[in-house]
C-alpha cells in the first residue's frame, strides 16, 4: 500500500511539475481560482448592506447575510452614517437584485455614451431596471460556477459508470452500452437540451440536471478504452485470482488508474456547462430572473445593443475569459499527462 501510494505521488507530482512549465495553463488555473474566491465572496463584495454596522448603540456583524428585522426597513443604498455610526461596506455597495428605474441604462463609470458623462457610482453602468451590472456579474458568477461543476459532476458519475461496466464485462453488456452512447450522440445536445427545458419549469436544477444526463457519453467512451486496456493487466488478472468480486476489482483496483483522461474531459465540460447555460439563458430557457446570471444579463442587450453597449461587452467578456480559462487548464492537463510530451 506503501509503494502504490508512493507511486500515484510521485506521478501527480511529475504532473504537476509538467504542468507548471505551461504559462497559459498556469494563467488559465490563476483566472480559475480568482473566480472561485469571487464566487466564495459574493456577499462581502457585492451587496447594499454592510459587512459590519454601528448604528443606534448597537453592533452588526455581516449585516449583509444576515435578515436582522431591525434593519429590514433601512434603505441601505441611499443611507449614511450620522454621528456614532460607522459601517464597513462592500466594494461594490449594490445587491444583484437592487434596481431603481431612475438610474436605467446608465453607463459604465468614467465612460461616455453619446456625449453623456458614465455614472460615478455604477462602475460597469446598470440595466434596464437600474440593477448594477457589475454586482449581477459578480453573483453571476456563483450560478455559472455551480452549474459548470455539478453539471459535470452527474455527467462524470454516468460516464464512469457506464464505462467502467462497459470495459471490463464486454460482450453484450459493451455492446448495449456502446448502441446506448451512440443514440445518446445521434441528438445535437443543445437544442435536446432546449427542448427539455421548454417542457421543464424553470430551475438551475434542472438545467444542471439537463446538461449533466446528456454530456456523459465522451467520458464514458474514455472509460471504456481504459479498462479494455486495463483488465488484462497482470495486477487485474492477481486481484481475479484471489476471489475478489468484481465491484471491488473495478472500483477499487482498475478505476483510480483509468481517470486520468476523466479529470481532462472533466475540465472542458466544465467550459462547456457554464456555454451552454449562457446560451440557455440568452434564449430565455435559462436561470430564471431575477436571478444573476451572466447569460441574463447578455439577453437584455438584444433590446438595447445600439446604445447600451456594456450589456454586450462585459457579460460576453465574463463569458469568454472563463471558458477560455477552463479549456487552457485541460489543455496543459492533458499535455503534461501525456508521457510523450514530457521532457
Amino acid at each position: 500500500m506503501n509503494g502504490a501510494a508512493g507511486k500515484r505521488q510521485s506521478y501527480w507530482r511529475l504532473v504537476w511539475r509538467q504542468y507548471r512549465k505551461n504559462r497559459l495553463a498556469m494563467a488559465g488555473l490563476a483566472v480559475i481560482l480568482c473566480l472561485f474566491v469571487v464566487a466564495l465572496l459574493a456577499p462581502f463584495l457585492a451587496h447594499s448592506r454592510p459587512v459590519y454596522l454601528v448604528k443606534d448603540g448597537h453592533t452588526y456583524w455581516f449585516a449583509n447575510l444576515i435578515n436582522y428585522p431591525q434593519l429590514v426597513e433601512v434603505d441601505f443604498v441611499n443611507w449614511t452614517p450620522g454621528d456614532g455610526e460607522r459601517a464597513l461596506r462592500p466594494p461594490v455597495p449594490f445587491g444583484p437584485l437592487d434596481d431603481n428605474v431612475l438610474q436605467r441604462l446608465e453607463p459604465p463609470a468614467l465612460a461616455g455614451a453619446g456625449g453623456t458623462a458614465g455614472s460615478s457610482r455604477h462602475w460597469l453602468g446598470t440595466d434596464d431596471r437600474g440593477r448594477d451590472v457589475l454586482s449581477r456579474l459578480i453573483w453571476g458568477t456563483r450560478i455559472s460556477m455551480s452549474i459548470g461543476f455539478v453539471a459535470v459532476g452527474i455527467s462524470a458519475l454516468i460516464g464512469v459508470v457506464f464505462g467502467a461496466l462497459a470495459g471490463y464485462y464486454g460482450g453484450k453488456v459493451d455492446l448495449v452500452i456502446l448502441r446506448l452512447i451512440e443514440i445518446v450522440m445521434c441528438f445535437p445536445s443543445f437544442f435536446l437540451i432546449l427542448t427539455l427545458m421548454a417542457f421543464l419549469p424553470p430551475s438551475i436544477w434542472n438545467i444542471m440536471v439537463a446538461i449533466g444526463l446528456l454530456g456523459w457519453t465522451g467520458i464514458a467512451r474514455l472509460v471504456r478504452g481504459e479498462f479494455l486496456r486495463l483488465r488484462e493487466s497482470d495486477f487485474a488478472t492477481a486481484a481475479r485470482a484471489t476471489g475478489l468480486h468484481d465491484g471491488w476489482i473495478i472500483f477499487r483496483h482498475l478505476l483510480p488508474n483509468a481517470l486520468a483522461p476523466v479529470w481532462v474531459s472533466a475540465t472542458f465540460g466544465v467550459a462547456g456547462a457554464i456555454l451552454t447555460e449562457s446560451g440557455l439563458s440568452f434564449l430565455g430557457f435559462g436561470v430564471p430572473p431575477p436571478a444573476a446570471s451572466w447569460g441574463e444579463v447578455l439577453k437584455q442587450s438584444q433590446t438595447y445593443i445600439t446604445y447600451a453597449w456594456w450589456l454586450v461587452t462585459f457579460p460576453g467578456a465574463a463569458i469568454f475569459i472563463t471558458v477560455t480559462a477552463f479549456n487552457l487548464v485541460g489543455e496543459g492537463l492533458r499535455d503534461a499527462m501525456d508521457p510523450r510530451l514530457r521532457q
